[in-house]
């Protein structure tokens, strides 16, 4: 666990890939993220989510004031969140914004699903960093809110994440998860402007290693 920052109000840190934040339903007495960090650093609010397979930048509340405050922000969009993705496939795009209208909670398997009769309006940015044979590097930036946005809009525009078979993408050894990442976030907190970055994993180094080495 990699601590990115902390003071009486903030506690910032890179989530590792494969831990869920809170407890699941489907697992309720597996170790979670919150009770791990709760344990060594106290009582935590927790603002926002990542998917249990994200790996990432998250940033929590150490007070019940600045758990307000940060909640606000997340609710107005007034947090800039950044997640890169190594995705299948190559767009032709440099730049794109993908607007499908999403429903949850579809199926057995929990998926969310593009619906354009009963979906919510959802909309992502995305940004080609790097290109790959068979394979390239995107900044994805939401701007709303829906459980497995990035995931689905990338599948549905045909660039499934590298590893996220629920969405599509085909069987890989290059890595045994979704290769999803939050890159970055900022926003201002007390009039005062916050930016934070969490490196990559090793997990997504060496995947994106390997796919230099191939187009070398």
């Amino acid at each position: 666990m990699i601590i990115l920052y902390s003071d009486t109000q903030l506690f910032v840190v890179n989530k590792p890939a494969g831990v869920p934040v809170l407890p699941d339903g489907w697992e309720p007495d597996a170790p979670y993220l919150v009770k791990q960090l709760e344990g060594q650093f106290g009582r935590l609010w927790v603002v926002h989510r990542l998917d249990k397979v994200t790996s990432g930048v998250m940033v929590f509340a150490r007070t019940a004031e600045a758990h307000r405050t940060l909640s606000l922000l997340f609710e107005t969009r007034a947090v800039h969140k950044s997640y890169h993705a190594v995705v299948v496939g190559n767009p032709k795009w440099d730049e794109h914004t993908a607007r499908h209208p999403l429903r949850i909670n579809v199926g057995h398997s929990h998926r969310t699903a593009v619906d354009h009769s009963k979906g919510k309006p959802s909309e992502t940015a995305f940004r080609v960093l790097e290109h790959f044979d068979g394979y390239a590097l995107l900044a994805a930036v939401p701007h709303t809110g829906r459980t497995h946005q990035i995931r689905v809009h990338l599948s549905a525009l045909g660039f499934p994440i590298l590893a996220d078979s629920l969405y599509g993408a085909p069987s890989t050894d290059m890595i045994a998860r979704p290769a999803l990442h939050a890159h970055s976030l900022e926003f201002k907190f007390g009039e005062k402007p916050f930016s934070f970055t969490a490196p990559y994993p090793d997990d997504i180094q060496k995947a994106l290693a390997r796919l230099k080495a191939s187009a070398a």
